[in-house]
């Protein structure tokens, strides 16, 4: 046998010495002169703590490789692989999300057969571009752990054999009337088949309620929302009616709004708008013209306005400003035909006069579509309330609740418990134990809205499809199913809806159903069923008269009108939005609060009353009970009032994100003559205790940076190249330009060069684009306790500033001081990747560094958490992992996407969850730019304009962000770049000459 050949490096290694046994365990030599005895004196005096650095940073990085190898565990490969499932490849699914008025044609991005991702749905007429907030959080909700598993009887887990055999049974020997309660149903099937199952009971009735109600703006249409289109309008008009952020349908509005707003030196006309308002909502932040009004005056304001355009005389309420309002009916009366005026009250009286208003504008038929009105909220205020009344007479034998929750978001939620005890069956559909699905008798839990089928009719004429992306998770079932399936028929609703859309097909059926759900929307078909409510009974002169009979609203002594909205990111607060983190760590695009609701007040009120941010404050309501919320000190909140959003307040266990969240303000709500009105008188008292308002941005004005730039349509109509300020440098040759003179050397792009242009004029502040960021990026939430500290993870963020009151030069406590109704403009900030980064410049690792197509990068392996680069980042957008978000019990509830095994499976496996100890930031989406990149190279070409989209782009319903490459000439960006530069376009403190690649374009206000 041959002898073993030996090897050795080195004679240290051949001997054994005592020194290399001494180090043989290191792989690594330890180089660094840690123990060397310098000229100078004491030993170490002279290292480098970059040195030092250096080598940590890439012990560390090893380090991390090792501990990834993770132990042999079995594997099972697909032994036979799905036809439409390949790892590693996206599948992408049509399907539509709706919740509560908020709609959305939509396309999921799965991944392995999870839905990780949900994005716009270009073939839809009617959303094309952008969603909302809660849309894109929605795919959270399938992997909520918190969903029912299995339905219930009498409050423990049963089976689905035991719960069908029992309902039947009870349903065969029910006495008395049956009631089928819900919310907006705007599928034409559901509906259809809601009423086939009712059609058995002797007294049936289907009864629609909306939390956040439009009973009275239906009753005045004829039982629809007009088919308002902003498009057209000229001139527009709000009244308390947030229609960008949560009034009956925002992302359309939303789309249509932006149209007549964006301008160009081509195009120098946009429309002009006023918003009279109580609380400084997102529509009255974009607005030309904001006029604070209490709700009392509302009623009198619109009869004002109404007199005014049909030439009667106007008696306008003294505390309103009365150039502005008329300067709105001036420009009112000048565009008949293209203007529009809407309001959010619910006042029959208020909703005739706007809608008499807008016939004598010629509103109908140019910017009101009467042959497609809007069918998002049907809900029926005076249907719900006999309701309650008959349940607490005992006269209702069997109900049901679908996507209904009226224990928790009914005003009368003490009358609908006490009925309930009086209903001999009660039966829920709902996802999870709600508060009313803990008083009923079966819950039989529906399948989340991506395990479904289901069609949908937002307008009339836009009809859409819901298809499952993926199996049911838990043991649940679609409540459609359950339906047909106690009704004894063996037909699925997957057939049902198939059966229903025959009578709209065209040619082969089959052809055309198959066609239809791959496209996931159908233009200019309608199954709708008609209007549920009488025709109104007022008119316009009549409604007139009792406005005028009316006094306003007494707030003698400690008394004030409080106002109940939506927030944008939660709305009326169902399960859905309540419990899932990303939306409670949105902020709101106001206050920029997050996580919990407060008593929004004005600063004159605040003081008055020596109250600061963060008392709390008892709210006392006129039956006297009361709620308790600290104060948020709110320019823009109108004199004598306050604002306090719903949704919150839930103190469910199966609701661990939002329970015990701030405090539920719908019993606020005031009932008039059969209908529910979102204000109320309240008396304010403050307690001594304090509990602080996590917000994500505190810092309201720019301290007269050149942050942010707005103009004038005036100005800009004049000479559009005098609307941006641009900072010149002094030198030897006059002034230059910063960008001119530079100790770096320039990048040299020859490939491509990504860039990105955000129009401030565009930007509404809806915040659809940092949910978006969030979920494509795995961004982690931290939770209330965090954001307070101010280590929130956000990659993108949106500023919002308030205009400064006229100061002084450097008259710094003047700045921060807004006015009582300030301007307001958004402003999306983000990693800026700048050509020449600070950031890269003083990093000991080069963890962060620029890429030869210009993108800023991190390298995460390398990072040691120095935060040098955050301390020298001018736009202050890089965060900092202060712990591991990830299989973290602390992090538990507010980011269970990460710390429990089914919420991780809506993680993007293209991108890595970062550990703890190292920065992260904005990368463009670069997993998009190079999967971009790879599918033009298999197919042999550069990729096209427009194919490779950032999350933040793809999500913005008004198109505010073009991302593309610089480099191309014929890229929409390159164009709106040569055609804006000198004119709109700025970067951010230009002046530091950091070069960024992100640009912006100047805000035009089109002032009265």
């Amino acid at each position: 046998m041959q002898d073993r050949i030996k090897y050795w490096k080195g004679i240290e290694e051949l001997e054994n010495t005592p020194e290399f046994q001494k180090h043989a365990h290191n792989e690594f030599p330890e180089f660094l002169p840690i123990n060397d005895t310098t000229k100078e004196g004491a030993a170490g005096v002279n290292n480098k703590r970059r040195d030092f650095l250096k080598l940590l940073g890439f012990s560390v990085a090893a380090v991390s490789l090792a501990s990834c190898e993770a132990p042999v565990r079995k594997a099972i490969p697909y032994l036979n692989k799905p036809v439409d499932v390949e790892p590693g490849v996206a599948n992408w699914y049509a399907t539509t999300f709706y919740s509560h008025g908020d709609y959305n044609s939509i396309l999921v991005k799965t991944r392995e057969g999870r839905p990780i991702k949900i994005e716009p749905n270009p073939m839809s007429n009617l959303t094309p571009m952008g969603t909302s907030p809660r849309a894109q959080a929605s795919v959270l909700g399938v992997y909520d752990n918190n969903r029912l598993r299995a339905p219930y009887i009498g409050g423990k887990e049963s089976d689905w054999e035991t719960v069908d055999r029992e309902i039947v049974s009870r349903l065969n020997s029910v006495n008395g009337k049956v009631a089928f309660v819900s919310s907006t149903i705007i599928s034409p099937s559901t509906k259809k088949l809601i009423n086939e199952f009712g059609s058995r009971f002797g007294n049936f009735e289907h009864v629609v309620y909306d939390p956040s109600s439009s009973s009275a703006l239906l009753a005045a249409n004829g039982g629809v929302v007009p088919g308002y289109d902003f498009s057209k309008a000229n001139i527009i008009v709000g009244v308390n009616a947030d229609f960008l952020g949560t009034w009956i349908a925002p992302t359309p509005f939303a789309k249509q709004y932006i149209q007549t707003r964006k301008v160009s030196s081509d195009k120098p006309e946009m429309s002009r708008h006023y918003q009279f308002e109580t609380r400084l909502s997102l529509t009255g932040a974009n607005a030309d013209v904001r006029v604070p009004i209490k709700p009392s005056e509302e009623a009198a304001f619109v009869a004002a306005l109404y007199a005014a355009i049909s030439g009667g005389s106007a008696t306008l309420p003294a505390s309103i400003d009365k150039k502005n309002f008329d300067a709105a009916v001036k420009d009112l009366r000048a565009n008949r035909g293209k203007a529009l005026v809407v309001s959010g009250s619910n006042d029959t009286a208020v909703q005739t006069l706007i809608t008499a208003i807008n016939q004598a504008l010629g509103a109908e038929g140019t910017t009101i579509d009467t042959a497609s009105p809007f069918l998002v909220k049907q809900g029926n205020d005076a249907q719900m309330l006999r309701l309650i009344e008959e349940m607490n007479a005992g006269s209702v034998g069997a109900i049901f609740f679908y996507d209904a929750n009226p224990a928790y978001d009914h005003p009368l939620a003490e009358r609908v418990v006490a009925g309930l005890k009086k209903v001999g069956l009660k039966i829920s559909f709902s996802e999870r134990l709600d508060e009313t699905a803990a008083l009923v008798d079966f819950v039989t839990p529906d399948n989340n809205y991506l395990e479904s089928w289901n069609d949908f009719e937002a307008k009339k004429g836009y009809l859409s499809l819901a298809q499952p992306v993926l199996n049911p998770i838990f043991t649940t079932r679609q409540a459609q199913d359950s339906m047909l399936l106690w009704s004894g028929s063996n037909t699925s609703f997957y057939e049902y809806i198939r059966n229903n859309w025959r009578e709209i097909a065209t040619g082969d059926f089959n052809e055309f159903w198959e066609q239809t759900v791959h496209d996931g929307v159908l233009n200019g078909r309608t199954l709708s069923t008609g209007n549920t409510t009488a025709a109104n009974s007022l008119t316009a002169a009549s409604a007139a008269s009792a406005i005028s009979s009316r006094r306003a609203a007494a707030t003698t002594g400690d008394a004030v009108e409080a106002v109940i909205y939506e927030k944008v990111q939660i709305g009326p607060g169902t399960a859905g939005a309540a419990n899932n983190p990303w939306l409670q760590e949105m902020g709101d695009p106001i206050s920029k609060a997050t996580w919990g609701n407060y008593v929004a007040m004005p600063r004159k009120m605040a003081e008055e009353r020596e109250i600061v941010q963060g008392d709390m404050i008892k709210v006392t309501f006129a039956n006297n009970k009361s709620i308790e919320l600290p104060a948020l000190v709110q320019p823009g909140q109108a004199q004598g009032t306050v604002s306090i959003a719903m949704g919150y307040g839930h103190e469910l266990e199966s609701m661990p994100v939002a329970q015990g969240l701030g405090a539920n303000a719908f019993p606020i709500v005031s009932v008039v003559d059969n209908n529910l009105l979102y204000s109320n008188t309240v008396t304010l008292t403050k307690t001594d205790a304090t509990n602080p308002i996590a917000q994500l941005q505190t810092h309201h004005t720019i301290m007269d940076r050149l942050v942010v730039q707005e103009n004038t349509l005036a100005k800009y109509k004049e000479n559009p190249k005098d609307v941006t300020e641009y900072i010149r440098i002094a030198t030897h040759d006059g002034p230059a330009k910063p960008a001119t003179i530079s100790l770096w050397d320039d990048y040299e792009y020859k490939d491509h060069h990504w860039g990105m242009v955000i129009d401030l004029n565009s930007c509404i502040g809806c915040g659809a684009c940092t949910v978006s960021c969030h979920i494509e990026n795995n961004v982690p939430v931290v939770g209330k306790a965090e954001v307070l500290n101010r280590r929130d993870m956000h990659w993108l963020r949106i500023d919002r500033y308030y205009s400064a009151v006229e100061h002084e030069e450097k008259d710094y406590e003047t700045m921060e001081d807004p006015a009582e109704n300030p301007s307001v403009i958004f402003q999306p900030m983000l990693c800026q990747h700048c050509n020449h980064a600070p950031c890269e410049t003083v990093c000991p690792v080069a963890a962060t560094m620029h890429s030869s197509e210009g993108i800023n990068q991190m390298a995460y392996n390398r990072c040691v958490g120095t935060r040098y680069c955050a301390n020298n980042c001018p736009y202050k957008v890089r965060r900092f992992n202060w712990f591991a978000y990830f299989e973290n019990d602390k992090f538990a509830n507010v980011n269970y996407m990460m710390n429990s095994d089914l919420g991780r499976m809506v993680l993007n496996p293209d991108v890595t969850v970062r550990a703890r100890g190292v920065m992260e930031k904005c990368s463009f989406c670069v997993q998009r730019v190079q999967l971009g990149k790879l599918e033009a190279k298999r197919e042999k070409r550069r990729p096209k304009d427009g194919e490779i989209v950032t999350a933040c782009a793809q999500s913005c319903p008004t198109d505010a962000i073009i991302f593309g490459d610089m480099l191309d000439p014929e890229s929409r960006i390159s164009q709106v770049l040569v055609k804006e530069q000198g004119e709109r376009a700025f970067h951010v403190l230009e002046e530091i000459n950091t070069q960024p690649n992100v640009t912006y374009l100047t805000k035009i206000r089109n002032l009265a």
